[in-house]
């Protein structure tokens, strides 16, 4: 629970005169964390303290938010990867029961030995085309054509010499 404030001043232990007769505020030596100095008595060097631990604790405070952030969804996504996997192996075994059921249903009409083989033959055609389908597809991978063009900028940059990279 927080507690009360403080305040940032104490009175003068000697009285000072001002020119309203009142005793002067003097800024506290004593500052205890997270209590923000008074602004109109506080010098430049403790407010931009002040400043850098806020900033400080900000950061800390948003990388720790990230990290749970980070974690949270990892464990979610590790537990819908699992979820695909498992449809996965279940897909699989679909296929393979489907593929013993034609085959022996096409045994009862050619011969066991037949069936087998036009079963496979089946299985080459659809690994045929999903192979050329996938070759397809990474042929048009150009890969990171705008960072590596960045990339080879970057020693002539170093070097003061950015008329070379045109």
């Amino acid at each position: 629970m927080p507690t009360a404030r403080e305040p940032d001043w104490v009175e003068s232990p000697v009285p000072t005169a001002t020119p309203s007769g009142a005793h002067a505020r003097v800024p506290s030596t004593d500052r205890r964390p997270g209590v923000a100095p008074d602004p109109e008595t506080a010098s430049l060097g403790e407010i931009v303290g002040e400043l850098s631990r806020d900033f400080s604790r900000l950061v800390r405070q948003e990388v720790a938010l990230a990290k749970a952030e980070a974690t949270q969804s990892a464990k979610e996504a590790g537990k819908g990867a699992g979820m695909f996997a498992g449809a996965g192996v279940a897909g699989h075994m679909v296929l393979l029961f489907l593929s013993v059921a034609l085959w022996w249903g096409l045994g009862s009409l050619m011969g066991r030995g037949w069936s087998a083989v036009v079963v496979a033959l089946v299985w080459a055609v659809v690994a045929a085309v999903l192979y050329l389908r996938g070759r397809a597809e990474v042929r048009r991978v150009k890969g990171l054509p705008q960072t590596t063009d960045s990339l080879k900028k970057i020693p002539n940059a170093l070097q003061g010499h950015e008329e070379r990279n045109s």
